[in-house]
């Protein structure tokens, strides 16, 4: 799916002559995009959306968010759920004139296969995405013996916007029911970029931050592990 760019271009041979341009020789040329969206795009659609900084993710009805952080406790990923189903998305600085998403689906389907699973490229409702099955190992469970890797369901959903890249990965019955995603392409139909003006590596993650609420809940869960000494789960900002 081609994302929206808007530019203005203004008669270069008045200009020249030093003529300020009159209003109507300017040109807008507009390409539409219905999402996901940058934060020039951002349609006036009712949505209400938590701000993760680098990303604002849709809050609708039924589906719950969660953010993932790494052992810092910073945020690295959210997650965001509808029924059996999840939709993991991560935004990352691109190049200003080329996407990324043609060398990262090559990337993805090459690590699945080197890992025992098998993806395909596929045209869907955001252009080329990929689709089959990926290995992943379930988390350990306490006192229980070490858990074997699966073969799960998943779709690669990839966006190319204006300075960066939006990754997302269906998992659950939404990766094999066009039905039962319906809600989550939806969400990410709905995701808003916030790319920012800072010079960034390529591919490297657009930072994310927690909202305030949220981020206070962290710091009282944090401070109670220092007080008591156990491990607390990271809370999530509300759906």
């Amino acid at each position: 799916m081609p994302f929206g760019r808007r530019r203005n271009r203004i008669d270069r041979t008045l200009r020249e002559r030093g003529v300020p341009p009159e209003p109507q020789h300017r040109e807008r040329e507009v390409e539409e995009t219905s999402g996901p969206y940058d934060e020039s795009d951002v349609p006036d659609d009712g949505t209400p959306r938590v701000d993760l900084g680098a990303l604002r993710l849709p809050a609708l009805a039924g589906t719950e968010l969660r953010v993932d952080l790494n052992q810092q406790q910073k945020v690295v990923g959210a997650t965001l759920r509808y029924g059996d189903s999840v939709l993991q998305v991560s935004a990352f600085a691109a190049p200003r004139a080329t996407g990324i998403w043609d060398d990262v689906r090559t990337e993805l389907a090459r690590s699945a296969s080197g890992q025992g699973g098998r993806l395909q490229e596929a045209d869907g409702p955001f252009g080329p995405e990929l689709t089959g099955t990926v290995v992943v190992t379930p988390p350990a469970q306490p006192g229980g013996p070490p858990p074997k890797p699966v073969r799960r369901a998943a779709r690669f959903l990839g966006v190319d916007g204006p300075r960066w890249f939006l990754r997302g990965m269906i998992s659950g019955p939404a990766a094999e029911s066009p039905e039962a995603a319906a809600v989550l392409e939806d969400v990410f139909r709905r995701i808003v970029v916030v790319r920012g003006t800072q010079p960034m590596p390529v591919r490297e993650q657009l930072p994310l931050t927690l909202p305030p609420q949220a981020a206070e809940q962290l710091a009282r869960q944090q401070q109670a592990v220092q007080q008591q000494g156990r491990p607390a789960t990271p809370p999530g900002p509300p759906a």
